[in-house]
């Protein structure tokens, strides 16, 4: 058994909970309305018993002598229209289907003493009153109707409802009371009926309703809800075709507008799945030809070190790291004849492809245009010139460009919007070189740069970089900054080439730690012996 048939057993289904909804319902409905008829038929009932015995007290009290009721209620004795009386009392006792007919007097020790009871009982006899005294007594003396009817139960009479009224003699005296007694049973047993009538009924309606009210919810709710849920269930298994089952569903109301809402979320879902398809497609070929030219651009650059192994007036090392796939940063390094080396360091404006091609463009001319001779200012001045024509991208360039004798250590250098480089001399520490730059290349047609001299002297070092180190940013926004590349490089100063570019990076790491890196980082490294290939301390 699998997990979807085990969850279909444990789970109560919508249908199981509407069907017991309405069985619950209709119990309820039953339960409620025969509880309700109850409390009003029996206070109906009850007071339709007592009513009818006070009319009964009253023919009864329309018929006897008031007097000789007072009479015998004084004297305890009877006289031969005593009889008579008793027999018309329990004459009217059988034809109302009374329990019990009887006149007392009241004493206020709770206790009566009968003048007639139509049960038998001797003139005179006493009797305790089990409950109601109060209304007994405030009959008796005053002659006040009880506002309720009266129920109470003796071991020796059971269960019983009273109507009571008084017996007024001629002179306005309260001699008596009558008292015309019912059956509870009877009651009770009307009201039981009433009861059974009434659950049956109201069961014959309920499950009347109840059926037809299934039938409807079936119809035009459980029906459709289980048609959604069968065909969501088919699409969550296969999410590449869609069922025309919930185009049936025409309930005309909330339900309608679940089922049209699925559909039409069925068919954008397909539609997005192939979009997504097709486009998991194209970034995979962009992908795979993005690591082509992230792999031609790295062979771009110069990366076997040592560079120059049969020259020992410098060692040379340099890394670049771009921000996505291609960067727009490139270094350059190459001997223009056996005497002069060219050195590059430029950032193309922008990210990606386009600032990729950008580099490659720049960075053809700028070492071809070296390797025909003249000064970086001049270099610069043609390459600025090429890359003006037809550059609607409005991309530009900054660089470093210089140009250094290795027998001498003289050099000219030209800064086209370009980071200032550090220099240690000998026994030093890293410095920066600050001088007015030229404007960017690329920047404007015509455009003239400036150069200047410097010079290196055995054992002294060079450092060149993008703006991508001192511009790195961690996760508070603060930027690593060139005091603190100044302070990396100044870590180990008299270390190779190579491990000062590996100091630089850990220290810069160290710093941006989680943060993404936002543009390409590019650094270059150059340590000059001079001509004797050996450095001074």
């Amino acid at each position: 058994m699998n997990n979807e048939e085990k969850s279909e057993e444990i789970r109560f289904g919508v249908g199981k909970k509407i069907l017991l909804s309405i069985v619950l319902m209709t119990v309820l409905i039953c339960a409620v309305s025969t509880l309700s008829g109850y409390f009003q038929y029996s206070n109906t009932i009850r007071k339709l018993y007592n009513d009818n015995g006070y009319v009964i007290a009253n023919i009864i009290l329309d018929h006897i002598d008031h007097d000789k009721v007072g009479q015998y209620a004084s004297t305890w004795t009877e006289d031969e229209e005593y009889a008579e009386t008793a027999e018309y009392i329990k004459n009217v006792e059988v034809a109302s289907e009374a329990a019990y007919i009887y006149i007392v007097t009241v004493y206020e020790d709770q206790t009566v003493r009968y003048v007639f009871d139509s049960s038998g009982v001797p003139l005179g006899d006493t009797d305790p009153v089990s409950s109601y005294f109060d209304e007994v007594w405030e009959c008796y003396t005053k002659g006040t109707k009880p506002d309720n009817y009266m129920v109470r139960h003796s071991p020796r009479y059971g269960y019983l409802t009273s109507s009571m009224l008084p017996v007024i003699d001629s002179e306005g005296n309260i001699v008596a009371l009558l008292f015309v007694d019912v059956w509870m049973k009877v009651i009770l047993s009307t009201l039981r009926g009433y009861i059974l009538k009434m659950i049956l009924f109201s069961l014959g309606i309920l499950a009347v309703f109840s059926v037809i009210y299934w039938f409807f919810m079936r119809r035009y709710f459980i029906g459709p809800l289980m048609r959604i849920r069968k065909n969501v269930s088919e699409f969550a298994r296969n999410d590449t075709v869609t069922s025309t089952r919930l185009e049936d569903i025409r309930t005309k109301d909330e339900i309608e507008d679940l089922a049209v809402s699925i559909r039409l979320m069925e068919n954008d879902i397909v539609k997005y799945i192939d979009n997504i398809r097709t486009i998991t497609a194209e970034k995979e070929r962009i992908g795979a030809e993005l690591n082509v030219a992230t792999q031609i651009q790295a062979d771009m650059l110069p990366r076997i070190f040592p560079a120059f192994p049969d020259r020992k007036e410098f060692d040379i090392y340099a890394t670049m790291t771009p921000a996505k796939e291609v960067g727009g940063d490139f270094y350059d390094f190459f001997l223009i004849d056996h005497d002069h080396l060219g050195l590059v360091m430029a950032d193309v404006s922008g990210k990606g492809v386009p600032a990729a091609l950008f580099m490659v463009i720049a960075k053809t001319l700028i070492k071809n245009r070296a390797q025909m001779g003249g000064g970086p200012a001049e270099i610069l001045r043609f390459v600025n010139d090429q890359l003006c024509e037809g550059n609607e991208a409005e991309l530009f360039v900054t660089v470093w460009l210089a140009i250094l004798n290795v027998k001498t250590g003289r050099g000219l250098a030209a800064n086209a919007g370009h980071e200032h480089p550090a220099i240690r001399r000998a026994g030093g520490q890293y410095e920066l070189v600050v001088y007015r730059h030229s404007p960017a290349v690329a920047a404007m047609e015509g455009m003239r740069f400036r150069e200047h001299e410097f010079e290196l002297y055995p054992g002294d070092s060079l450092f060149v970089y993008t703006d991508g180190v001192p511009e790195a940013t961690n996760a508070e926004n603060e930027l690593f900054g060139t005091d603190r590349m100044l302070n990396a490089l100044n870590r180990d100063p008299d270390a190779d080439v190579n491990t000062l570019l590996r100091n630089v990076r850990q220290d810069l790491d160290a710093f941006v730690g989680s943060a993404p890196q936002f543009d390409d980082i590019t650094m270059l490294g150059m340590h000059f012996t001079g001509e004797t290939g050996e450095s001074e301390g």
